[in-house]
Formats: structure tokens, C-alpha cells, sequence
């Protein structure tokens, strides 16, 4: 009822896996992934443990192969699964049933591997391997293309209802909450897929975001930014905007940097222009104001800049 894929990316090691399906909520439910360790995709009359328990079999070395079919030998019911993994080293393994719904399958090429089962016809799962295969740019985008290849060569025979991305690196983290590059899911929806690019970009324009506002120091510590890291910041913060269209939280950021750094033309005009157009911005000002990390309040700083 579902089709996935799961890949290893050759040019940076991420680990990626991917799915979408007419059932609620199938992140939890198919997709799991572990940095360092590898990937799994769990569906058709899903057991959701070939997933935790696949992870914890690859990341004591046993190879993907070995580790599916160890525990597709504990399962009385492996005959109406479907599952696929993918190790950090970038071994592969899948598994359809005998039992499981037509027009179903695999497709594995370059280092990739498409599911799915209960699909409209049998162009999905090829569609989704040359979409991969294809697609310039980054690994999560790739991943996103197959899925969306997939849903145009007429994916889930029964409709859409819900659409899951997971990106982990292929490293082992120095912290067990780092490692995750992407966690995205659309649970109900008539257009998950849409739904998972739009938060795909969103996550983009938001990890730059965060990285030049966010970091240590760089709006908390006492010494404002200047030179080329205050550019790379203001570029950055440029960018996220672009994306953001009318929230103009990247603008009050430029200009609170800009403030920071001294250039009070140039900050006050980018804050009064954000809080122009959300009014509610001058409180959250004043906070910063409050705290020490801006000299000026909200008044003082739409009195100051130019209309």
C-alpha cells in the first residue's frame, strides 16, 4: 500500500529513505533511519520492528542481507511484508512477499533501492529509480524526485494520504541528538508529496536562517559580528527571505545584526520596515532591548528610520 525508496549517497555518505501512501501518518510507521548505521523502509502489511530491529542488526556489523533475512525468519507472516535496507557502507537488501498486493516490486540501481506494493501500475517503481538516477543537487532533493516521479507514473493505486523524508548522515555522531539531517512528514493531506517540498524547502531556508542568527554568540555573546562573517550573515539572512516571501523575520534579523554592529542607518531602517508590517515584532524588540542585545527600543527605532 505504499512505495519508498532507500539510498546511500555515493557523493557524501547520507542516508536517506523516503515513502508515500494513501494511509495516515506512514513516517512513524515505514521509515527509520539511524546515522552512522543505516536505513529502513517497512510496508505492505507492515511490521514496524523490521525497522529498529534492523538498524540494531546493522549497526553490530551484520550486513543488510544477513540482517533481513534473520529477521524475515522469525516472521511467521514474512510472505504479506515488504521491506528494503540500506547500510552505511552501502549494502543493500530488499524483500517483497509472495503475498503481497500487485503490482508490487523492487527496482535496485545506483546505489538505491524502489519498493512499493499496491501501486497502480508497473512503471511506478522504474519511474522512481530514473528520477533518482537523473536528478541533479542534493541528496534529500533526489529522494523527493523519486517520490514525486513515483506519484506521476501513478503511484498508490488507491490515492494519497500521506508522505515521509528521513536524511541522516553517514557518520556516527559525536551526540546521539545529532545525526539527523532531515525529518519531514505529511500525515493527511491530499498532496503530501507537495507538502514534503514545500517543508523541504522551508528547512533549507530556515537551517541558514538559524545559522546566522542562532549560532553562539553571534546575537547573545557581548561582541556583535563585523566584516566578512556580518555579510555572510546578512547574505544568508537575504536568502531566507527570498524564500519567506512576506514574514519579514530574516529583514528585523538583518537589521538587528546591523544594529549590533553599529551601522544604525541601515539597522533601523530593516527593523521599522518588519515591524511596519507585523506590528507585534516592536514587543519582541523591546525584549531584546530589555535583555541588552540591542541598544535602541522599538520607538527609538521607527523614529529613527526613514519612511
Amino acid at each position: 500500500m505504499t512505495f519508498s525508496i532507500v539510498a546511500r549517497d555515493e557523493a557524501t555518505g547520507q542516508l536517506g529513505v523516503a515513502t508515500a501512501t494513501h494511509a495516515y501518518g506512514v513516517g512513524p510507521v515505514a521509515n527509520h533511519a539511524r546515522a552512522g548505521v543505516g536505513v529502513v523502509a517497512t510496508q505492505a502489511f507492515v511490521e514496524v520492528s523490521y525497522g529498529p530491529r534492523g538498524l540494531d542488526l546493522m549497526a553490530m556489523g551484520i550486513a543488510p542481507p544477513q540482517a533481513l533475512a534473520a529477521l524475515l525468519s522469525a516472521d511467521a507472516d514474512h510472505a504479506i511484508r515488504q521491506v528494503a535496507f540500506v547500510d552505511a557502507s552501502g549494502a543493500l537488501a530488499e524483500h517483497t512477499g509472495t503475498r503481497c498486493v500487485p503490482s508490487c516490486g523492487s527496482v535496485i540501481a545506483g546505489g538505491a533501492v524502489a519498493i512499493g506494493n499496491m501501486l497502480d501500475n508497473d512503471r511506478v517503481l522504474p519511474a522512481m529509480s530514473e528520477a533518482y538516477l537523473a536528478t541533479d543537487g542534493y541528496f534529500a532533493g533526489r529522494l523527493l524526485a523519486a517520490l514525486e516521479a513515483g506519484d506521476k507514473a501513478g503511484g498508490d493505486v488507491r490515492g494519497r494520504m500521506s508522505a515521509s523524508l528521513r536524511v541522516v548522515s553517514g557518520e556516527p555522531p559525536a551526540n546521539p541528538w545529532e545525526g539527523t539531517l532531515y525529518d519531514l512528514r505529511a500525515d493527511y493531506d491530499p498532496d503530501p508529496i507537495g507538502v514534503l517540498r514545500t517543508n523541504l524547502r522551508m528547512t533549507n531556508a530556515y537551517r541558514v536562517f538559524f545559522e546566522a542568527v542562532f549560532a553562539p554568540g553571534i546575537v547573545t555573546g557581548p561582541d556583535p559580528l563585523y566584516g566578512d562573517a556580518l555579510e555572510a550573515a546578512l547574505d544568508g539572512l537575504a536568502a531566507t527571505q527570498r524564500d519567506l516571501g512576506d514574514d519579514l523575520e530574516p529583514t528585523l534579523w538583518q537589521g538587528v545584526l546591523l544594529l549590533r554592529a553599529g551601522d544604525t542607518d541601515r539597522g533601523c531602517e530593516l527593523v521599522a520596515r518588519a515591524i511596519r508590517a507585523r506590528p507585534r515584532f516592536a514587543a519582541f524588540v523591546d525584549g531584546l532591548a530589555r535583555t541588552g542585545s540591542i541598544a535602541l527600543t522599538a520607538d527609538q527605532i521607527v523614529a529613527r528610520a526613514p519612511r
